[in-house]
């Protein structure tokens, strides 16, 4: 999968460098996984600006703005977390894009609502009309971490092609 990451980062590189735009991230349940493979690449910083690693819900809020009563009414594991999370990382960043992530990577935490590999995810920015989807990745702690990256990833490159 490290290769398949670092690919997929690559190839997102080349499109936000040819289209001149700049990246953000805000992460939680890969707690920076996906920066970490952007970042893994030299000249990054030419089209990635930064990453929110707002694990807590406290965090949510303070660095991102989400507002208390979507973590109350939908949860921090809830599309309308993750757009929130893409709102307030486009606010606070330099960046045209942004892409969030938050889930449950287990092995605890899940729920029969919401089980373990439950992943939420949104994409987002100046130019660009904000999406979210929701997956049941399956795996343990890491293999779900992963796929959470590679799918924001493939996505990402979706829509700027």
């Amino acid at each position: 999968m490290y290769k398949e990451l670092l690919s997929l980062s690559k190839q997102l590189g080349e499109i936000l460098r040819s289209k001149n735009l700049k990246l953000a991230l805000a992460e939680s349940c890969t707690g920076g996984l996906a920066a970490e493979y952007i970042t893994a690449l030299p000249c990054s910083s030419a089209w990635f600006d930064c990453a929110f690693i707002t694990y807590s819900n406290q965090s949510k809020e303070r660095m991102l703005g989400v507002p208390a009563e979507t973590l109350e009414k939908f949860g921090a594991v809830s599309e309308q977390t993750a757009i929130a999370m893409v709102k307030g990382a486009l606010n606070n960043s330099q960046a045209d894009i942004v892409a969030s992530i938050t889930g449950i990577a287990g092995p605890d935490g899940g729920s029969a609502e919401k089980p373990v590999g439950t992943v939420c995810f949104a994409w987002g920015g100046k130019d660009f009309v904000t999406t979210s989807s929701t997956q049941l990745l399956i795996g343990d702690r890491q293999i779900i971490r992963h796929q959470a990256a590679q799918h924001l990833m493939v996505n990402l490159i979706k829509i700027l092609v």
